[in-house]
């Protein structure tokens, strides 16, 4: 790998000297104010982010932005795998053919919900509780979104706690050329699929507005994988003065959602749509809410004021025990089983505010941008109750108490800032500062006896992260960055908490911990070429895990991993290239490729740690694959659009041993790589209208992206097969 790494860094310097001494003459003229407000370096469906935009700087950091409107994907299914395509290394969990809940990572972090990521939405966090359960159970509808943003590597002195960087999912605003607009995009599909999005915006005066509602239910690929979501959202704009904005908007999500379950390996070859769990429900209510004020307090000094808050349930029922013991009708009673009930209820409140002030250094325009968060976050869990034996969605418990009862709550202050120094015309350095103070308590108990009971505990903490950026102006519209930046994330609820009566808590568990660093080639050559070639490097310490001590299951901190690799993104406009004009429509191809290293380099287990079949020193990460390879090609003539993708993913394991065989109840074992081609094509027509159609998995390829020990059903988790789509809309 470190030979990989060198030369791909080779080829990055010797490609951009070739840059700058072809353009030299124009890199003289390159100023400051020139690229701030330049907000993508290309006009396909991938941009960059801005030097700074809502007072956050993202100079010299590696940036993608998907812009939907030309992104080539089946966004009626929030199809992840087509929407990331071109963010090279992500890597995506499939089992949700609903689209309800999105599970990405990159870089060799485990896509479970996207903890790995701070999510957010227009600027706020949408996680369950960003420090002690981070994974996030909604997601927008990607029809109501204008683009996402993605920040990897050096995105923890903006965002806090977070190996993987943050998402940005930023919706649509109303039209502030027309007083009233209106979109709708209605869409049938295989399997009894019917998604209807209905928009409408508008701008009065200074007031300006958009509000969506949006429907998706169908029976699902898989026997049992019934769903029926629903989700609105409305915001509100008015510009007090040409210096004031504010605005407000609030979100709501609901729906139920039947789990078909995990499956043994056999039975994935045998038929992956079968299911033998025909009794477990989802569902996770959510509500969120902010409130922003913009003050342009002069034509150099900006400030912004971000409150927010967010109610939300995570409830499930089901018969959860191993694939391998049948959820059948009782033979005594002729009854099912009860199920299990499992409910929590999460209200988090909090408040940023952020500034940037330009001023000259040495005849240059730098920028100072940084700010404070306060955040209050609160969880209340029930698990293990005793349900109903019936087999529809009821949280109703047939006796009185939970089986365990916790409650959670974190208090959190950071204050940040980072600086833009401009070196000449080429060089920008840009260093950072984080501090963070997290305070998490807990209690409760884990099962009704008085042994079960938690003593009220608390832990406090104060985390510095610093990291420094910078870039290199090759040429007008190329530039070599890069840059370094500590890491952490929180031990989390669900490790502070014994799991069983047997389990112990190591009492000096750590927070984990690390680094990330980044170096990069990315610009665009004419109208033809756009590019990002880089190498990553992501170091994290103190992972936790459950090991054996004294015959019984402890819960430490086990080691260190390292992920590394090469990131790669190349779209090649070939009508452009060939004939400079557009009279054939435009055929572009897009290679986006990652290769992954990512290896547990210390064991801290003494007790084993001279086995080698237990030891995980020198064993790949579970969940990371070693490459991922996504190639795509399009063609545009006037309305009509037809685009192929073509995904391939490398096996992983399931577990830090590196477990070659799936056991009985496959909740562990090798997961083997797969190749899917999706088609989608489109036609606008008469202005207003449009035609699109999906083909996704035009194969049919039989695969799997994960294996999970409980929801949404242990067992191995199979992807969808071939499905198909199609949409009428209207735009006006």
């Amino acid at each position: 790998m470190k030979k990989i790494q060198f030369f791909i860094i080779s080829i990055i310097l010797l490609n951009s000297q070739h840059i700058i001494s072809q353009e030299a003459d124009t890199s003289k003229h390159t100023h400051l104010n020139e690229v701030i407000i330049k907000e993508t370096l290309n006009s396909e469906s991938i941009g960059r982010m801005p030097i700074m935009k809502n007072n956050v700087i993202y100079a010299g950091k590696k940036t993608e932005v998907i812009l939907l409107d030309k992104t080539a994907a089946d966004l009626s299914i929030n199809n992840a795998r087509q929407v990331f395509a071109k963010v090279p290394g992500m890597s995506v969990w499939e089992n949700d053919g609903s689209g309800i809940q999105i599970g990405i990572a990159s870089r060799g972090l485990s896509p479970n919900r996207s903890w790995e990521f701070n999510i957010r939405q227009n600027g706020y966090d949408i996680s369950s509780e960003v420090f002690g359960y981070p994974e996030t159970y909604y997601t927008p509808p990607l029809e109501a979104l204008s683009r996402i943003e993605v920040i990897r590597g050096a995105a923890s002195l903006q965002f806090g706690p977070q190996f993987g960087g943050l998402v940005n999912y930023q919706i649509k605003k109303g039209d502030p050329n027309k007083l009233f607009s209106i979109e709708s995009q209605q869409t049938a599909g295989s399997y009894g699929l019917f998604n209807s999005f209905n928009a409408i915006g508008g701008t009065y005066k200074k007031l300006s507005y958009y509000s969506y509602f949006h429907k998706r239910t169908a029976q699902g690929w898989r026997d049992n994988s019934y769903y029926d979501i629903y989700s609105g959202y409305i915001s509100v704009n008015y510009q007090v003065s040409k210096k004031i904005g504010i605005s407000a908007e609030y979100s709501k999500m609901d729906y139920q959602s039947q789990q078909a379950g995990g499956l043994t390996d056999a039975q994935l070859k045998e038929n992956p749509r079968q299911s033998l769990r025909s009794r477990n429900w989802f569902s996770a209510p959510y509500n969120v809410a902010s409130v922003t004020l913009k003050y342009d307090v002069t034509d150099n000094i900006n400030i912004q004021i971000k409150s927010f808050y967010s109610f939300a349930e995570r409830n499930s029922v089901g018969f959860v025990k191993s694939i391998t013991t049948k959820d059948s009708i009782n033979p005594t009673t002729l009854q099912y089983n009860a199920r299990q009930v499992d409910r929590d209820e999460y209200q988090n409140f909090g408040t940023e505010i952020r500034t940037s002030f330009k001023y000259k250094l040495l005849g240059k325009e730098s920028i100072l941008a940084g700010g404070i968060r306060i955040y209050n976050g609160n969880t209340n869990r029930n698990q293990l109750g005793t349900g109903t034996t019936g087999v529809d969605f009821d949280l109703t418990l047939t006796k009185p108490d939970y089986g365990r009862s916790l409650d959670f709550s974190t208090i959190n202050y950071a204050a940040f800032a980072e600086n833009v120094f401009q070196i000449g015309n080429r060089v920008k350095v840009i260093p950072g500062i984080r501090l963070e103070y997290i305070e998490n308590t807990s209690k409760g108990y884990i099962n009704t006896t008085q042994a079960g009971v938690l003593a009220s505990n608390k832990r406090e903490r104060q985390i510095l992260l610093y990291g420094v950026g910078s870039e290199f102006k090759t040429s007008e519209k190329t530039m070599i960055y890069g840059n370094y930046s500590l890491a952490y994330r929180p031990v989390t609820f669900s490790e502070l908490t014994p799991s069983a009566t047997t389990e112990i808590i190591d009492p000096n568990l750590k927070d984990a911990n690390g680094f990330n660093a980044d170096l990069g080639f990315r610009g665009t050559l004419k109208d033809f070429l756009s590019f990002d070639l880089g190498v990553f490097y992501l170091n994290y310490n103190n992972r936790i895990g459950v090991i054996t001590q004294n015959g019984l299951p402890f819960k430490t901190n086990i080691g260190t991993s390292v992920s590394q690799g090469i990131e790669s993104y190349i779209e090649l406009n070939l009508t452009n290239l060939l004939f400079k004009n557009d009279k054939y429509g435009s055929f572009t191809v897009f290679s986006s490729n990652s290769f992954i290293d990512a290896t547990y380099t210390r064991w801290d287990n003494p007790v084993i740690a001279n086995d080698p079949l237990k030891s995980i020193e020198n064993k790949r990460v579970e969940n990371a694959p070693n490459f991922i390879h996504r190639l795509g090609a399009s063609y545009s003539l006037k309305g009509l659009q037809l685009s192929i993708q073509y995904s391939e993913v490398s096996d992983v394991f399931t577990d830090a041993i590196n477990t070659e065989l799936p056991n009985a109840t496959a909740t562990i074992g090798k997961i083997a790589g797969y190749k899917i081609m999706d088609l989608t094509a489109s036609y606008k027509f008469k202005e207003h209208y449009n035609f699109k159609f999906s083909l996704n998995n035009l194969t049919n390829e039989i695969y799997a992206t994960r294996r999970s020990t409980g929801y949404p059903g242990p067992g191995i988790l199979p992807g969808n097969g071939r499905t198909f789509s199609l949409s009428l809309g209207v735009n006006f």
